[in-house]
């Protein structure tokens, strides 16, 4: 059993059905190629879609965990989501534990009002107003819906120097969602986690993020 406390249910029934989830998850899944730190961030995704094809399709930065615990651990660090739906299914108590903020503008009049003078995507848009105001660097970042939002950052990344701490490549769909993830594998200086292919999503998003609070609320109970 975990000696979390900060990620874990609040009720010890809550507890008891997650970790039985997850050693029917350890169980099932079998040997796979994931280091002892990656395989907990894969199976809470795996948990939270009942998709064990996670387990394959997860690809790691050689950095990533290194890096997105240090970006939570050291406090402050804003979450950049591309849709407001990331933001939601977050754990209030555990991001203000790491005074984690969070952060979208898929939805904001002049993105909207941008989008369409340009004749582009409201998640284009976003991500060039998140640069604008200074959120990307530093930030975790999570693309769960919009494929168009992943190959901005990859752009911003590559062309303006933005350096998130972390991203988390995972939008799902048919239309550049397996290209933006492949374009975003192709970069080593900024950290990332992927999910392959066309399978994503929001609440993967929100599973992965839940897992890099787990590990880091472990690492500070090891430091204290």
């Amino acid at each position: 059993m975990s000696a979390n406390t900060v990620t874990e249910q609040l009720t010890a029934a809550g507890r008891a059905i997650e970790h039985d989830s997850f050693a029917i998850i350890d169980a099932e899944a079998g040997p796979h190629a994931y280091t002892a730190e990656q395989w907990p961030l894969v199976r809470r995704m795996i948990h939270a879609s009942a998709d064990f094809e996670m387990n394959g399709l997860t690809a790691f930065h050689p950095e990533a965990l290194r890096a997105g615990m240090a970006a939570v651990l050291k406090g402050g660090t804003p979450v950049v989501a591309d849709v407001e739906m990331i933001c939601v299914g977050l754990s209030r108590p555990r991001l203000k534990h790491f005074g984690l903020t969070t952060h979208h503008h898929i939805s904001d009049a002049d993105v909207i009002a941008a989008a369409q003078a340009e004749g582009g995507t409201r998640a284009v848009q976003a991500m060039k107003k998140a640069q604008r105001l200074g959120t990307l660097d530093g930030a975790i970042v999570g693309i769960g819906n919009a494929p168009t939002a992943l190959l901005e950052l990859a752009r911003l990344i590559r062309e303006e120097g933005v350096r998130p701490a972390l991203v988390l490549a995972m939008p799902v769909g048919f239309v550049s969602a397996a290209e933006s993830k492949e374009a975003m594998m192709a970069i080593d200086a900024v950290p990332w986690i992927a999910i392959r292919g066309r399978k994503g999503g929001s609440t993967l998003v929100v599973a992965a993020i839940h897992a890099l609070l787990s590990l880091a609320e472990a690492e500070q109970k090891k430091a204290a």
